[in-house]
């Protein structure tokens, strides 16, 4: 890295940052080529795994706030790859349920991230990848453990 200061690229969480934003960056313009958002591929992804679910639970799921998931479930169904549905177990919320067209789209997407994946990470190895992703997931859970303690 070139003409970068040594006591940052020393630094995992500046190097942390500057990769979240290529990463961002390239999964952005593939989504925006196949249609999507990243918010989309969240959800489909939540439905597609646990099964239908209120908007609030894909929420909390899918780290999304709440204005956010209504826009975005709004989005979903008007491209038909969610239903909305009132949910008959309570009258004031909705249930949100994966289409074939939804679980379609979410193939177009696994394959659009799986190139960025691809590109992102091709300078390291299979094992290195997994070791990687292995060390962000221990130190993000417990960071998110941290956080429900209270610190």
């Amino acid at each position: 890295m070139n003409e970068i200061p040594e006591r940052l690229v020393a630094k995992p969480s500046w190097l942390i940052t500057q990769l979240a934003v290529h990463a961002r960056r390239l999964v952005s313009e593939g989504f925006t080529a196949a249609g999507a958002r990243g918010y989309h591929y969240r959800i489909l992804a939540a439905l597609d795994e646990f099964g239908p679910a209120s908007q609030a639970q894909l929420g909390r799921r899918c780290r999304i706030d709440r204005s956010d998931v209504v826009a975005a479930v709004g989005e979903l169904v008007e491209r038909g790859h969610v239903d909305r549905t009132p949910d008959p177990e309570h009258g004031r919320r909705n249930r949100v349920t994966i289409t074939e067209g939804g679980a379609e789209q979410l193939r177009r997407m696994d394959e659009v991230l799986g190139r960025v994946q691809e590109d992102l990470l091709s300078p390291l190895s299979a094992e290195d990848r997994q070791t990687l992703a292995r060390l962000l997931g221990r130190v993000l859970a417990e960071h998110e453990t941290a956080g429900e303690r209270g610190w």
